[in-house]
């Protein structure tokens, strides 16, 4: 197989060395060049004509932002961000991932990390993955996807769900689960969900601690509901939106005065992540009196796939997927549609629109 081409960008000579040290470890990548800054990376682009770049947040002369904003333009790439968790760090994060960021890497102690070999297999990983993204799917679609509806397969999961109707009066909660090319995904979708939405929606999207609340912060200062990062016992409530804390599985319980947010730290991570889909929607799927709308967008890997089975079989649910046209990678949504359990296929500019056709109309 051939090795995709690397550039490292980083304003530090030692962090430009030790990533580009872990990165040539593996058999599948090759480090063609470094550069020291945005400006400087912009010109080594033209000179290797790499496959994927590392690019740093914090640089001088031109900082990793507005590089970013400059390779989307010109010559998109496949970008995978370093960064600080620091406040501003993150903050900068997401708006990297919604310029067009693949994914993002955290360094452990700051711009200088002695300690990045804590994060090597993970930087490894994603820019593995990040290589094989097509540019194409970097770029907003001019002709989206129409989408399709589909009776969910007749199983033996199922069968509950198809022999109820559905109610569009009945209590409802909205569940979605995203990961690499969620924040970008989850800003089209959530910014489009009408402030009188008679639901709570409850989002697990795969992130470190510290990056969550500054994902939910932006999507609150673009969005017509509420966003807010999730705290552990507190009520959920109709046209509210709450993200799982990164390191934090999200769960939910009933009681009289409603439905109430659980936040697990003990229970382990379900396939390396905690926040996990299967471990929110297996919650959800407890809760007996509520219909419920599961979505599952853009992410590497298969999380989602084994709670939307326990929520068809428990309960009366309406399943979508992101469809492949719109995705930045296909995993997630493409293992939930495997399980033929999905009742709609959408592409992420359609999404909120197929939620709201399920809900009740405000009065």
């Amino acid at each position: 197989m051939k090795r995709k081409k690397v550039l490292v960008v980083d304003d530090s000579a030692f962090m430009r060395k030790l990533i580009s040290d872990f990165l040539s470890s593996s058999p599948l990548l090759e480090v063609v060049g470094t550069a020291r800054n945005g400006r400087d990376a912009l010109d080594k682009i033209e000179m290797y004509l790499p496959d994927v770049l590392t690019l740093d947040v914090e640089m001088p002369e031109m900082n990793g932002i507005e590089a970013l904003k400059a390779i989307m333009e010109l010559n998109p790439l496949p970008v995978v961000m370093l960064s600080s968790t620091t406040k501003e760090g993150a903050e900068n994060t997401i708006t990297a991932m919604n310029m067009g960021a693949v994914d993002f890497v955290p360094k452990p102690s700051g711009a200088i990390s002695l300690d990045l070999h804590k994060v090597k297999e993970d930087l490894i990983a994603k820019v593995l993955n990040a290589s094989e993204v097509p540019v194409r799917h970097l770029k907003k679609a001019e002709r989206p996807f129409q989408g399709i509806t589909r009776p969910a397969a007749s199983s033996q999961q199922s069968g509950r769900n198809q022999m109820a109707a559905w109610n569009s009066h009945s209590e409802k909660i909205i569940c979605i689960g995203t990961s690499t090319g969620g924040p970008r995904a989850l800003q089209q979708v959530v910014t489009a969900i009408p402030e009188n939405v008679q639901a709570p929606i409850l989002i697990v999207q795969h992130m470190p601690p510290g990056f969550t609340k500054s994902l939910a912060n932006r999507l609150d200062s673009l969005s017509r509901i509420s966003v807010k990062e999730a705290e552990n016992g507190e009520l959920l409530k109709k046209g509210t939106a709450y993200i799982a804390p990164g390191g934090f599985h999200l769960k939910v319980k009933e009681k009289s005065s409603g439905l109430i947010a659980v936040l697990d730290v003990d229970e382990p991570p379900r396939s390396g992540h905690r926040p996990a889909v299967d471990v929110m929607f297996e919650s959800i799927s407890n809760i007996s009196s509520y219909d419920k709308i599961a979505v599952i967008m853009t992410g590497m890997g298969t999380d989602g796939s084994k709670g939307l089975l326990e929520l068809k079989e428990k309960g009366n649910v309406k399943a979508i997927a992101e469809a492949e046209e719109s995705c930045i990678v296909y995993g997630m949504p493409k293992a939930a549609i495997s399980t033929n359990l999905v009742d709609d296929i959408q592409s992420v500019e359609n999404i909120a629109g197929c939620i709201m056709k399920y809900l009740p109309r405000e009065v």
